[in-house]
Parts: structure tokens; sequence; C-alpha cells
């Protein structure tokens, strides 16, 4: 039972999310009332927010065989079966993060601990570019089933549905080179990404910031965008540019989106470094005709005013073209340095100082006391400039060097979140702060992007209200990536869902302490089983992997 002092919280928010936008004093209409069919779990009493963006409702969510069977007032529950008092929370559909880089991640720690801790139950992988699978061009399609199997066999704790990295597709077709491709590598492309979405994949991902990706044309994107059309797959894309030639990159993926007639999904959406903040409202401004020409259009956003990358995509593309081991060994040529130094200048000013990048990983001496250090720092504690510290680093780890870049303002970050075009995703990974896992000092995004909504951007600045919010982390997006049957409270739905205390959902990370648990999320239940129970992780394991078509 709650306690008295939980029931006023309770109330308070009842008033404060309800009251304020048209609080409903009725309950969903259903056939399971009292006296009517048993089920396998009910959560009692919550404040239900159904993902629509309507206001909550203190109602029963009763669910049986992995489904919503009902909603109302005083279900019953069958016998042996379990019932949550949710009086004083608020239940809502689990959170969709639409935007990640997890995939092996669940076949090292399928708990998925950093995510479903906040209230995630579905997570889409292989954005930017980059997917896990397909590793030949020889049976593409396979590989991603064979993928699937392996998941859904060792279990995960949330579900998992994945894009097709464009730079994969491009690497197996014709290497890292900086070339359009050839006839023969083009229709290799599409077959790969074709026989991958008949395999279930939900779409195509491009990094045309980074290499492969930056190599390819407007019109070889618009040729695989084509591809997606006929299974519904959305097209996401980490656009070419995010800071001085934004606006050009948001011309560019609009243009592809109309040329393909592909849905489109803007990863990350901002205007990065000073000089570039006033753009942002160009770049809505841009979104918005678009979405008034008919042109299917999302955008996504963590909570954060700092990005994170890696420290080699500051440097030219040219130095990036080639096998692994290439852009090491332009980093040691000696013929080459003055160029690339000269590029770095124009990096620095637009960063105004190396004091704004800090490492937050290594790929060799990943215990390093350099970690969580700014560049500047860092450089300065071994007596170097800040382009010879970057460069012998580098070196030292074979080119695996993060950064967590602190780029952006709150101003924008506010616009862009409220934004009715703009849905909430990570960017992260599932992590957790124990094993290999637990390295280094990544983003907070990681941990605590969807309670910081909540938190920060609902509950304490207003931002956006709290049914809003819920919409923006579940139906909105499952409707754009066609997740049939999640995202929403309703009868007949899968019960993926999550219960919060409105009052004190919070991430709880800092930018030295990431690996920090959310709180505030009280129970997470993915198909129908409880994987979060008062907080804490049962270590059930009942993801699926969802397929297009089959979600």
């Amino acid at each position: 039972m709650q306690g008295k002092s939980t029931r006023r919280a309770f109330l308070a928010a009842t008033a404060r999310y309800g009251a304020a936008a048209g609080f409903a004093t009725s309950i969903f209409s259903s056939s399971g009332c009292t006296g009517g069919a048993a089920h396998d779990l009910v959560i009692s009493g919550g404040l239900v927010f159904d993902g629509s963006g309507a206001p909550g409702i203190v109602t029963d969510v009763a669910i049986t065989n992995g489904k919503i069977s009902a909603l109302g007032k005083n279900l019953r529950v069958r016998k042996g079966g379990d019932r949550i008092d949710a009086r004083g929370l608020a239940l809502s559909p689990g959170f969709i993060d639409v935007h990640t880089h997890t995939d092996k991640h669940l076949l090292i720690n399928p708990k998925a601990e950093s995510k479903i801790r906040q209230g995630v139950t579905t997570e889409i992988g292989g954005n930017c570019g980059g997917s896990h699978v397909p590793d030949t061009p020889d049976n593409p399609g396979k590989e991603l089933t064979d993928f699937y199997t392996e998941l859904e066999q060792k279990g995960i704790a949330l579900n998992f549905a994945t894009l097709m990295g464009h730079g994969t597709i491009r690497n197996l077709s014709m290497g890292s080179v900086n070339r359009p491709p050839t006839g023969e590598e083009m229709q290799r492309m599409r077959v790969i990404l074709r026989d991958c979405l008949e395999a279930g994949a939900i779409g195509m991902s491009t990094g045309l910031y980074y290499a492969p990706g930056s190599f390819a044309s407007t019109a070889e994107i618009v040729e695989l965008c084509r591809e997606l059309v006929p299974f519904g797959g959305v097209y996401t894309t980490h656009i070419r540019d995010e800071s001085d030639s934004v606006l050009e990159a948001v011309d560019e993926a609009i243009s592809i989106a109309r040329q393909s007639g592909a849905s489109l999904q803007i990863s990350h959406l901002k205007a990065m470094y000073p000089r570039n903040f006033s753009k942002i409202s160009s770049v809505l401004e841009k979104i918005d005709t678009a979405n008034r020409e008919g042109i299917a259009v999302l955008a996504d956003r963590y909570p954060y005013v700092a990005s994170s990358t890696s420290i080699s995509a500051f440097f030219p593309r040219w130095t990036q073209e080639g096998a692994g081991g290439s852009f090491i060994t332009r980093l040691k040529d000696k013929s080459l340095e003055a160029k690339i130094r000269e590029h770095m200048k124009g990096i620095e000013e637009k960063l105004v100082s190396w004091d704004t990048i800090m490492l937050s990983g290594l790929g060799v001496h990943t215990d390093s006391p350099i970690i969580g250090r700014t560049v500047l720092q860092a450089a300065r504690e071994a007596n170097q400039q800040p382009y010879d510290f970057i460069r012998d680093l580098l070196i030292a780890e074979k080119g695996g060097v993060s950064i967590v870049n602190f780029a952006m303002n709150e101003d924008n970050l506010r616009r862009v979140l409220a934004h009715p075009l703009v849905v909430v995703a990570s960017d992260g990974y599932s992590l957790a702060p124990y094993g290999e896992l637990g390295a280094g000092k990544p983003h907070l995004r990681n941990y605590g992007t969807f309670t910081r909504v909540l938190g920060k951007y609902v509950r304490d600045t207003k931002v956006l209200s709290l049914p809003e919010a819920i919409r923006k982390m579940t139906s909105l997006s499952a409707e754009k990536f066609g997740l049939e049957g999640r995202g929403q409270i309703r009868e007949g739905c899968f019960a993926d869902i999550t219960v919060f205390n409105a009052d004190t959902v919070a991430d709880n990370e800092d930018w030295l302490n990431p690996h920090q648990y959310s709180s505030g999320i009280e129970y997470v239940l993915v198909n129908g089983e409880i994987v979060i129970n008062r907080g804490e992780h049962t270590g059930a394991l009942p993801g699926k992997c969802l397929r297009k078509g089959n979600a």
C-alpha cells in the first residue's frame, strides 16, 4: 500500500499535470470492470497516460498473455496472478529510443541496465550509417536473421530493432573510397539493403558527416532510399554537417526524402558552436515547411548541450579514406602534417577552445587518468600543444579516442525539445556501471535521457507538458517507425509499460560520474513481464527483436 505522503504527491501530480491540461475525471470505458474477466496482472490506480498526448486518467490496466487486456476500475486478477499498486504514480507506454548505437552491447550484457532503468522498453540501433551486420555481402539477410536469433535465444531485457547502416553497406560493396560507385557496386548496395529489409530491418541510416558516408553523393543516397519505400522503411540521417553548413545539410536531407519518397528522420537535431546558434530558427522552419509539403519528416534530440563522437571526426575526410590503418599512417606522415594542422586550426576556431572537448574513452588505455580531462588540460599536463597532443594520442590509442563536445546552448535545446516534430532519443548505448560496459566516462545520455526530460524539462522547467513529453517518447516514435501495437496504452497493445513517480523521477549522473542509474522509475514491463520491480532489475529478459511488419 502507498503511504499518505505518496497519496498527497499523487493528488498534487493530478492537479499539476491533469487539471492544467483539462484533466478528465471519467475513466476509460472497458468490458473488464468489476465482475468481468480475470487477468494475469493488474496495475491498479495509477494516473494513466495513453501515449496520445491526452491528459492522464486514474484507472487500472490489466495484462494477459503479454498484452493489455482491459482498462477500467476494479479489474480482477486471476488466481495466481499479480497486482501492482500504482496509486500515486504515473503510468505510460514504455519509452521508445529511436536513435541508439546499441547492438552487440545486448550480447555483452542483455539486461540493458542503463536504458531499462530509465523506462526504455524498445531501442532502435544501426544509426549514423553503421550497423552491426552484415559483415559480408554474400548473404546479408541471413546475417541479420542470425543476429536476431542469437539475441532472442540468449534473451534481452528490452525490445530491439535495427536500421541498416549505409556506411556499412558501402564498405562491403566498394570499400572506404572517395569516389562514386560503379554501376555494379551500386547494384550490390541495393541488393544488400533489400535483402536486409526483407529480413526485417526497419530502414536505412546514413552518417554523412563520417567516412565513408561523407564520400557519397546525394544521388547515391536517393537511389538507395527508393529501396525503402515498398517496405515502409525509414531513412534516418546524421546530416552532412551540423555546424557551419547545417542549413544546406538539412536541405539535402529533405531533398533526399522528396526525391525518393522515403520517410525522413533527422538525427540529433542541432546547430553546433556559438557562431551557428542563431541558425536553429531556420533549421526548424525548414522542417516545418517540408512537413506542410507532405514530406513525412521528424527529428530527434537528447536533452543535453554536449554531443559525443570520436575526436578523429575533426580531421579532414581525406585522411580517413581507405582501410582501417590508413588514418594513423597519414597522421604519422610528416609530408601531410602542415595540411592537417591548417585544417585543425579551423576546427579550433569553431570550438573557441579545446577546453570544451572532454576525453571520455580510449581504445587501448581504457583506465587512463586523462579520461575526464579536457583536451586543453591534458595537453598542458603533457607539455604539448593541443594538435600535437591529439595526434600522438590517436596514434597511441590506434584511433580510439572518444570525446564529449560541449558545443550547444540551452535555449536552442529547449526550442528543439518543444518542437512538435521532434521526438526524444538518446544517441547512446545500453551500458552498465560494471563489467566491460562500465569503462570510461561516456556521455550522460546513456543513463539519463528520458528521466532528464521528465524531471528537468517537464516537472522543473515546464518546457513540455507531461502528456506531450510522453507522446514524444512513445506513440509518435512508434508510428514513425511502424512499431505496430507499441507506444500506446490501449486494449490489444503489447504490454510495454513504464510506471514512474512524477515528483521524483530524475537523472543522477554528472560528467565525471556518468555511470549512475536514474531514479523514480518504479516498474517497467516488457511484453507483459516485470523487468524493473520497485526500482530494481528482476533479471527478466522478455524482449523481442522487432522486424518490419512483425513488430
